[in-house]
């Protein structure tokens, strides 16, 4: 089966652009939200990574597994952490750099990283442990998966003295 291209937009991350700071370990760690362009109507669920494509030690090194999302055109910010989410239709969270969460940028200070998110709709939900880490899904995943998208931004920590200032949010 080909897999079709999946668009999709991240919120306040352009592709090639810079990672605003809510969204990062230097941040509040929060994940963004993302709104789909074309999802395939035959796709039941949704799963999203988030790779550190500079890490000194091992190549794509995975900071987020998300699977099981039900499809939708909108996956909300903030997805709490836990090996379940039940606020998204009992998705499953893996193990990544983030244990069964969202593990945002937070390369060594004074060192800039490229991240990529990975977003693929898939024609069923997988039972898959919580502890599977992102080679066993995709493995797993691989005869289900409808479409694929990719977005790619950058994130640089500057030195302890130089901090960026963290804006809070209520609500």
């Amino acid at each position: 089966m080909a897999v079709e291209r999946l668009l999709f937009s991240c919120a306040g991350i352009k592709e090639g652009g810079e990672f605003p700071i809510i969204y990062t370990g230097r941040g509040e760690n929060r994940s963004p939200e993302f709104h789909l362009k074309n999802l395939d109507p035959q796709a039941e669920t949704l799963a999203l990574t988030l790779e550190d494509l500079d890490h000194p030690l091992k190549k794509e090194f995975t900071h987020w597994l998300i699977w099981n999302i039900p499809a939708r055109a909108f996956i909300p910010s903030g997805i709490p952490k836990g090996k379940t989410v039940a606020e998204l239709g009992h998705a499953k969270q893996g193990l990544a750099y983030g244990w069964h969460c969202y593990a945002g940028p937070k390369p060594p200070f004074g060192q800039t990283h490229r991240y990529r998110f990975t977003l693929y709709s898939l024609n069923r939900s997988l039972d898959l442990s919580p502890y599977t880490r992102k080679s066993v899904f995709l493995k797993a995943a691989a005869p289900y998966i409808l479409q694929k998208g990719e977005l790619t931004a950058s994130f640089g920590s500057k030195r302890e003295s130089e901090k960026q200032w963290v804006p809070s949010f209520s609500g």
